[in-house]
């Protein structure tokens, strides 16, 4: 499985940081903005106050070793006191720093999660969506939505919050001590060589200035040697995500696949699925390698370059020792600052990474919002009515043009056709749901659609019967007697039995555990595809049977899609699709 969509392409940093802001503001714009602006408010005054005392922190350097030059013990002693309050007025700021960012953190994931996984799911976004995958669309489709929601989601608000706060964090420790080191930086006063003119220089704060070169020439080799790890961890994200979604596909064929004796086969893709994931993150780990052999270099050269700038005037006898370690203390902080690129040029590239796929994901959800269905559905009193009905494949092939039916009270209407014929997608343009179908279409509101491959929720069994309703809307005396109707009376006393149920039930079971919940929910009109290829004979004249008893009763009517000949006893009426021999459109619908 690949990323199929231009919209999941690593987009450039621009761009991303100029829509990630219409990304983000939604959760400080929601119903729980006063809460979430609060956090946010909050986390930002506790790093204004660690700042505070960070400042604090550097002034007590400057008076603790001038105290220990002039070996003056009264003032040491006080100093080491003073050094505890300041200490512990830090430690309780940071404290609680940490926890409120992780709070608005945890906060705006649940928000962020709720918000998606409503809009993937309305409208029916996640089924089109995954019919959007497979062909040539133009806006794109994002891979593995589950991940997106479930990890993207929550790496982009761990490293939103962490490295916004980190870089105002930075701006903030900047400004409150760029100007103390430009004050205890002096100036430098040196000759030029005469190949520059020569005479008298003298350069003002050079100790800011020489921080500024330092970090400068620092980030922008750093961003020269981290620039593929965007990239890299772009495709990494894609890579683990195909390879546990093949995997989760085997346990859910588990059975297929071991009857085929398809292991050797499975464990091949698997194989290759995790060999890109390895062979990506090697490189992905060679390039790390490269940046932190040049990111450990340069922070420990930062412990000593503002020593070596700063000695000549120590030496000279301009500063004493206290001023020398304050102004140390001082160009750290500053340079911290300046460097919070290099430092942090790995986390930038999994959140550039996160955020690319999250805006991919964003643009199909809008695009889905924003397409307007070619097929008008309204409601019906009198039958299910279809008139002008187009229907396409996904790959824009022409099945069906044209069609006009109706369904009426009383009716029992079987279609069939040879495979591929499009029998099924007309089933889900009847239904609403083909994205790929035009025309108008009327249902009566009492309806109800068994598919070829019924879901079943893990669980209790009386949830799964009950699907999608709630279990307690029924009597247990209904659940039962809809469970033996269905020729399932073996699991009538396991209501509440927890299972896979579909894993654990056979074919032919699930069939019938889907006529079970037509046969408990009782709706007047049902369309029903293949429903019961995998019963017996007689097993499927005894549902079929109840199945027509029940819409007669309701008088509403019942529309089956199956190739057996045995239904064919069951409804009076019959519709096939038949080869129209023009390339324009495939199939025709007529009635016998």
């Amino acid at each position: 499985m690949t990323a199929s969509a231009p919209a999941s392409r690593p987009a450039s940093l621009w761009p991303t940081l100029k829509r990630i802001g219409t990304f983000a503001m939604p959760y400080f714009q929601s119903e729980e903005k006063w809460r979430a602006r609060g956090l946010l408010l909050a986390v930002v005054l506790l790093n204004l106050g660690t700042v505070f005392m960070l400042v604090q922190i550097n002034e007590w350097y400057r008076v603790f070793y001038d105290a220990l030059q002039a070996k003056d013990q009264p003032v040491f002693w006080q100093q080491i006191g003073r050094f505890g309050w300041l200490a512990l007025i830090y430690i309780v700021l940071a404290v609680y720093k940490f926890y409120l960012t992780q709070i608005l953190q945890l906060r705006w994931r649940v928000w962020l999660t709720d918000h998606y996984m409503a809009r993937w799911l309305a409208h029916k976004a996640f089924y089109r969506m995954e019919l959007a995958r497979y062909t040539a669309d133009e806006n794109g489709t994002p891979d593995n939505p589950d991940q997106r929601i479930q990890e993207d989601l929550n790496l982009f608000t761990s490293y939103t919050v962490s490295l916004s706060m980190g870089m105002f964090n930075a701006l903030i420790t900047l400004v409150s001590f760029v100007g103390i080191l430009w004050t205890l930086s002096g100036s430098l006063s040196f000759t030029a060589p005469q190949a520059l003119g020569g005479g008298q220089w003298e350069i003002y704060g050079y100790m800011v200035w020489a921080a500024v070169l330092y970090c400068a020439v620092g980030s922008a080799i750093a961003h020269w040697i981290g620039r593929p790890q965007v990239r890299l961890n772009f495709q990494q994200q894609m890579l683990e995500a195909n390879f546990r979604h093949h995997m989760v596909r085997v346990r859910e064929y588990s059975e297929s696949i071991a009857l085929d004796g398809g292991e050797r086969v499975e464990r091949h893709h698997l194989d290759l699925r995790f060999r890109d994931v390895m062979g990506n993150y090697f490189a992905l780990i060679r390039n790390q390698k490269q940046l932190t052999w040049f990111s450990s270099f340069f922070s420990q050269a930062a412990i000593i370059f503002p020593m070596i700038v700063a000695a000549p005037r120590y030496f000279s006898g301009a500063i004493q020792l206290g001023q020398l370690m304050q102004i140390n203390s001082a160009f750290g902080r500053v340079q911290d600052s300046l460097s919070w690129l290099v430092d942090n040029y790995m986390s930038l590239a999994v959140w550039k990474a996160t955020t690319d796929r999250l805006i991919g994901f964003e643009e199909s959800l809008s695009h889905q919002s924003q397409t307007r269905d070619e097929l008008e559905q309204t409601g019906s009193t009198d039958g299910i009515v279809a008139h002008g009905l187009d229907v396409d494949l996904p790959g824009g092939t022409r099945l069906l043009a044209g069609v006009d039916l109706r369904v009426q009270p009383g009716d029992t209407v079987l279609l069939h056709g040879p495979s591929g014929s499009g029998k099924s997608s007309l089933f889900r343009a009847l239904s609403g749901i083909w994205p790929h179908a035009r025309g108008r279409v009327a249902l009566p509101e009492d309806t109800m659609f068994i598919p070829q491959r019924p879901y079943f929720p893990d669980g209790r069994l009386r949830d799964a019967l009950a699907y999608p309703d709630p279990a307690d809307r029924y009597l247990d005396q209904d659940l039962r007697a809809a469970l033996n109707e269905a020729l399932l009376p073996e699991l009538a006393d396991q209501l509440d039995r927890e299972d896979a149920w579909s894993q654990k039930l056979s074919g032919g079971e699930r069939q019938r555990l889907a006529i079970a919940r037509v046969l408990l929910k009782k709706p007047a009109w049902v369309l029903a595809d293949e429903a019961t290829s995998a019963l017996d004979e007689d097993a499927e004249a005894t549902v079929y049977q109840r199945l027509l008893e029940q819409v007669r009763q309701a008088r509403g009517a019942l529309v089956s899609i199956a190739h057996r000949s045995t239904l064919a006893a069951f409804h009076r009426r019959r519709w096939g699709l038949e080869p129209t021999g023009s390339p324009e459109v495939r199939y025709r619908l007529t009635e016998r």
